[in-house]
C-alpha cells in the first residue's frame, strides 16, 4: 500500500482513484440508464401502436369483426416495408387479422409472454419487441399485437447506444480531472490557514516564548489539535519564567554576600592572603554578574525600530576594558572605520555581547600583545585575539552555557560566550568564528545595518 507522509499528496492520491473509478462505473451507469429509458420508449410506442391499431375493429352488424386501417397505418404495416407488423387473434388463439399475408402469428404458438410487453423470437425466426393490449367488441375478447423487427430498429437509436462511449462517455473524463483540479484548489486554500500557523510556530523558541499559533480560520477538525499545542506553549512558558526568575533571584542574593565578604576582607591585615580571597570573589562576581545578563537576555525583545552607533559602541567597551588589559600586560585597539555606523538593535546588549568577546579575548591572549576591535562600515564587528587559537571541532561548543575548553582553569564559567550568542539570535545577526593565520581567533558579527538619521 502506497503511504504518503503529504496529507495534500494522500487526498489527491485518493481524489484521483475516486475519479479514475468513476470514470468506468459513470459511463457504464450513463449507457445502462440510456438504454433502459430507450427500452422503456419503445415500449410506449409500441403499446400506442397497438391501441391505435385496436381503435379500428369494429362490429358488423351481423356480429362479426371488421379491421380497416387508414392509408399511413397500411403503409407502416406493409410487408414491403417489413419493419412494423401486427396480428389480432381470439381467445383460443386463432388469427382474424394480420398483416402478413400468409396470416401466421407474429409469435409462435405456445409462446408465453406480456400482456403489456414482450420480447423474443417470432414464428419466422427473426427478433422481434412489441406490446399487445386487449379489448372487448362485440361480446368477443380479442388481443392486438403490434411487434418490431429488431432487424430494422431506428437507426438513430442504434447509433446512440453504439457510439455513447466513443462520442459522449469520454466527456466525463474531462470533467471528472476538472473537479479534481477544482478539489485540489479548493483543498489548498483551506489548509492556507494551517501553512500560516506552521510558520508562526517557526518563531517560537526560548527567547520568544510569548508566540502563539493563531486559531482564525483554522478548520474545526484542527482547532482541537492547535488548541492544545497553544496550551502546551501556556505550560512551557510558565516553566520557562520560573527557571529565569530563580536565575535572577539567585544571582541578586548572592550580590550581597559577596559584597559583604569583599568588606570584611579590607579589614583583615595579611594582605597576602586577602589578595587571593579578592580575586576569587571577583570571579564569583563576575558570574553573578553574567548569570543576570542572561536572565535578562531571556525576557528581552529588540524593538524593530531601535538603532546604535556601532562604532560609539566599541569605543566605550575598549575604554571600559583597557584598565583590565594593562593590568594583565596586555594591550587593546580600536582599529577600522572612525564614522558612524548605524544598525538596527539595542545599544546596551550590543555592548554586552562586544564586551565578553573582548574579555573572553584578553584572557587567551598572550602577554605583551594586542586585542583588536575592528569596525566595518558594513555594520560588522571583529574582534582579534593572539591566543591558541580555537578547535574546529569546538567552535559550536564554545557558545554552550557552562562549556569551557579548560576544565582546568578557574577564571571562568563559560557563560561570556553564550550571553554573545543570546544577543546575536535577539537581533537577527550572525557571528563567524575562524582562526588567523598569524595565530589566534577572530570572532566576526554582522548586524542589520540602518539609516544613519534614524541613529538615537
Amino acid at each position: 500500500m502506497i503511504r504518503f507522509k503529504s496529507l495534500t499528496s494522500r487526498i489527491v492520491f485518493l481524489h484521483i482513484m475516486a475519479v479514475a473509478l468513476t470514470a468506468i462505473v459513470l459511463p457504464l451507469v450513463l449507457f445502462f440508464l440510456l438504454n433502459s429509458e430507450i427500452s422503456q420508449l419503445h415500449r410506449v410506442a409500441m403499446r400506442d401502436q397497438a391501441d391505435a391499431v385496436a381503435r379500428e375493429l369494429t362490429a358488423t352488424p351481423d356480429g362479426k369483426l371488421a379491421l380497416v386501417l387508414p392509408a399511413s397505418l397500411r403503409d407502416q404495416y406493409s410487408e414491403a416495408y417489413g419493419r412494423y407488423a401486427y396480428d389480432v387473434v381470439d381467445a383460443a388463439g386463432r388469427v382474424l387479422f394480420s398483416s402478413r399475408s400468409d396470416r401466421k402469428p407474429i409469435l409462435p404458438d405456445g409462446t408465453a409472454f406480456s400482456d403489456q410487453a414482450f420480447q423474443g423470437e417470432s414464428s419466422s425466426g427473426s427478433m422481434i419487441a412489441g406490446a399487445s393490449v386487449h379489448k372487448q367488441i362485440a361480446g368477443q375478447t380479442v388481443r392486438v399485437r403490434v411487434a418490431e423487427d429488431l432487424a430494422h430498429r431506428d437507426v438513430i437509436t442504434d447509433d446512440i447506444i453504439a457510439n455513447f462511449f466513443r462520442r459522449v462517455g469520454w466527456i466525463t473524463i474531462p470533467i471528472l480531472l476538472l473537479l479534481l483540479a477544482t478539489d485540489i484548489i479548493i483543498f489548498r486554500r483551506a489548509i492556507i490557514p494551517l501553512l500560516r500557523a506552521s510558520e508562526e510556530a517557526e518563531n517560537i523558541g526560548p527567547a520568544r516564548t510569548d508566540i502563539r499559533l493563531p486559531i482564525e480560520q483554522i478548520p474545526s477538525e484542527i482547532l482541537p489539535l492547535v488548541t492544545a499545542v497553544n496550551q502546551a506553549f501556556d505550560r512551557l512558558e510558565a516553566g520557562f519564567h520560573v527557571q529565569r526568575q530563580f536565575t535572577a533571584d539567585a544571582a541578586h542574593e548572592l550580590r550581597t554576600p559577596l559584597t559583604i565578604l569583599r568588606t570584611r576582607l579590607d579589614t583583615l591585615g595579611d594582605r597576602a592572603a586577602t589578595s587571593d580571597l579578592h580575586r576569587d570573589i571577583e570571579g564569583m562576581s563576575r558570574i553573578v554578574g553574567q548569570l543576570l545578563e542572561i536572565a535578562e537576555l531571556d525576557t528581552l525583545v529588540v524593538d524593530p525600530s531601535e538603532t546604535a552607533d556601532l562604532h560609539a559602541v566599541c569605543s566605550e567597551v575598549v575604554e571600559s576594558m583597557a584598565p583590565l588589559a594593562l593590568a594583565a600586560d596586555k594591550d587593546i585597539a580600536l582599529k577600522g572605520v572612525t564614522t558612524t555606523v548605524s544598525v538596527k538593535g539595542n545599544a546596551e546588549m550590543l555592548r554586552r555581547a562586544i564586551r565578553n568577546l573582548a574579555e573572553n579575548a584578553i584572557r587567551h591572549t598572550g602577554r605583551g600583545t594586542t586585542v583588536e576591535i575592528v569596525v566595518g562600515d558594513d555594520g560588522s564587528v571583529r574582534v582579534r585575539d593572539s591566543g591558541p587559537g580555537i578547535p574546529p571541532g569546538e567552535r559550536e561548543l564554545i557558545f554552550q552555557r557552562f562549556w569551557r575548553g579548560n576544565r582546568q582553569r578557574a577564571d571562568g564559567a563559560g557563560l561570556g560566550l553564550s550571553i554573545v550568542r543570546g544577543v546575536i539570535e535577539d537581533h537577527g545577526a550572525t557571528i563567524a568564528v575562524e582562526n588567523l593565520s598569524s595565530g589566534g581567533a577572530q570572532f566576526t558579527l554582522r548586524f542589520a545595518r540602518a539609516a544613519a538619521q534614524s541613529h538615537g
